[in-house]
């Protein structure tokens, strides 16, 4: 007993002396990119002012003689929308407003308008009219803001401005999962790489790791050069970016056992998400030679995912909504596009798991009822504006 005793406290201690090791090992720091390598936003000398006392002028005098009363009480300009905030009078309905929405359009002159209420805003209704010269917003611009700064999350994403002006970040973790659709050309890929992009810009190689599907080949081949930093893949295969569909599918499984995995060491430890888990795991408190391991953030990027129904069909919904109901504890997140906001892309499967939902310019409103389950997404510019659904705000 006292010599099994004694190879237990020697077993130990060697233990001990190898994690103690391998939390030694000096590390090479990860230079983050310079803010520089992105261009610099365009000044545009272009003043909306006298535009938006027209618009004022002419929106009265419609609104007038329609009988609407109403009055104009605030003005917002945007990059690509301006929004004239209108206060309703007692007893005038809002559905008088909406049904005159194109008769407003046309005396503007404008392609079309948007009306939808101003959040924290009672009795006031927000006219969005495009803009007659558009401002473009320089992913520089929210990158090096100090919206994007404060934030703490490495999957921390910048999003664009808001009609005011101020810059919005989103959270890759909070969402859990995202869908971003609409029409060719609207900027869902402009989008995805934007997102990409900032990922590289909050988080180091060890904090998140990419797998990116690209079944148009050469939308995301240019991150090819990423490999051995950001990018994931299963073993033995040569190209990290994934093109082909029966590739998709294998790999999609293994990211379902990668997530059962995960949900196992997570049980071991008594963590109740990959957060709680890493923590443990960075106080040492978890035992390496028990198969704990540190824990990145997973996130899929999925560009066209409409081809890949058409081609594969349930081999492809299957695991991706498996992964999208259970894997947000264990840090994997998923990001998927579609061209395509149809009821057999977009199912219903998909709209429970994604809360998250971009929507960009569509065609028809039976289109935005798809994606966000509302109207709104057919009356946008198309320049890159967009409506973001975040559960149901």
């Amino acid at each position: 007993d006292k010599v099994t005793a004694r190879e237990a406290r020697v077993s130990a201690a060697q233990v001990a002396a190898e994690i103690e090791k391998s939390n030694s090992v000096e590390k090479p720091i990860y230079c983050f990119p310079p803010i520089n390598l992105l261009h610099p936003a365009k000044r545009n000398n272009a003043d909306g002012t006298a535009e938006m006392k027209e618009n004022t002028r002419r929106l009265n005098e419609t609104l007038a003689s329609f009988k609407i009363e109403a009055r104009i009480i605030n003005v917002t300009r945007g990059p690509s929308v301006t929004r004239y905030e209108v206060e309703l009078e007692k007893g005038v309905r809002l559905s008088k407003l909406t049904s005159v929405a194109d008769d407003i359009a046309l005396s503007l002159g404008a392609s079309g308008v948007r009306i939808a209420a101003v959040p924290d805003k009672i009795s006031v209704v927000g006219i969005e009219v495009p803009n007659r010269a558009v401002t473009t917003v320089a992913l520089r611009e929210v990158i090096d803001s100090s919206e994007f700064a404060r934030s703490k999350s490495k999957s921390s994403f910048a999003v664009g401005k808001d009609i005011g002006g101020a810059c919005i970040v989103g959270n890759i973790a909070k969402l859990p999962h995202m869908l971003i659709a609409g029409t060719t050309g609207s900027g869902k890929s402009v989008c995805m790489n934007s997102v990409i992009i900032s990922l590289l810009y909050k988080a180091s190689p060890d904090d998140v790791k990419l797998i990116m599907v690209d079944p148009k080949m050469v939308e995301l081949s240019l991150y090819g050069v990423l490999e051995k930093h950001f990018l994931a893949k299963l073993e033995g295969e040569d190209d990290p970016i994934i093109t082909d569909v029966n590739k998709v599918i294998q790999t999609l499984k293994s990211l379902c056992l990668e997530m059962d995995s995960r949900y196992d060491l997570l049980k071991k430890a008594h963590a109740r998400n990959v957060k709680e888990y890493n923590e443990k795991f960075r106080e040492r408190q978890l035992n390496p030679q028990n198969g704990h391991r540190f824990m990145p953030y997973i996130v899929v990027v999925i560009d066209e995912y409409g081809d890949l129904i058409m081609t594969a069909g349930k081999e492809i919904e299957l695991p991706i909504a498996r992964i999208a109901q259970l894997a947000r504890a264990v840090g994997i997140h998923m990001i998927i596009a579609t061209q395509r906001p149809t009821a057999n892309i977009i199912t219903g499967t998909i709209k429970a798991n994604f809360p998250a939902r971009m929507a960009f310019k569509v065609t028809t409103g039976v289109d935005s009822k798809t994606i966000l389950d509302r109207t709104g997404a057919n009356q946008l510019v198309g320049k890159g504006d967009m409506l973001l659904m975040t559960g149901s705000e």
